[in-house]
């Protein structure tokens, strides 16, 4: 049975209001004084849908493992970032996201693990050193925390995303080192363009 046409109006009215409303409250003021190239609302929420279809197409692909892979969208502009197997699902990565709609260019931050598994305690002190950056990049009013991606493997930490100025990416670098178990801090963010 249908919805009425009223119904469906408000749901999509609600939801696009919503989908405003946390693109709105996402910004956060820049206190080092160098403002980031302007972005509109309709630009953050196409760089949200590309951003889910590149993650989606990441996913679906049996011989990359997606889940390893942090996607970041900026004007069209693709981050991949994280921690994978080998140059092989790099390749991969890049070629898949290369190829979905409103992608304009892809930024290449992956790394390649280190032939050491990972043993379960390891996965969970990184779970809970990412955890633990993530909210310290959260805390610091210098940074837009929400713009930085954390990934950590066996004590290292990749920072990637887009931050507004190289003051904020010296800040996250200073500020994930001070965490316990952090044994290496390697920056992949870029500035926004």
């Amino acid at each position: 049975m249908g919805h009425p046409l009223s119904l469906r109006i408000a749901t999509t009215t609600l939801t696009a209001v919503m989908a405003i409303t946390l693109v709105a409250c996402s910004q956060q003021a820049d206190t080092t004084g160098t403002a980031a190239p302007a972005i509109t609302v309709g630009t953050q929420i196409d760089d949200s849908v590309v951003t889910t279809r590149v993650k989606t197409a990441l996913l679906d692909h049996i011989d990359i493992k997606g889940s390893d892979i942090a996607v970041e969208t900026r004007k069209g502009e693709v981050m991949l970032s994280g921690f994978v197997a080998n140059q092989s699902q790099i390749d991969q990565a890049i070629t898949v996201a290369q190829g979905v709609e409103g992608v304009t260019s892809v930024n290449n931050k992956l790394a390649i693990k280190d032939g050491v598994a990972a043993t379960v305690g390891t996965k969970i002190d990184d779970g809970v050193i990412t955890t633990q950056v993530k909210a310290a990049l959260l805390a610091d009013a210098s940074i837009n925390g929400l713009d930085i991606n954390v990934a950590t493997r066996k004590g290292k930490v990749q920072l990637s995303g887009f931050v507004n100025n190289q003051g904020q990416i010296d800040r996250a670098v200073a500020v994930a080192r001070t965490i316990d178990g952090v044994t290496q801090v390697t920056n992949q963010m870029s500035l926004k363009k």
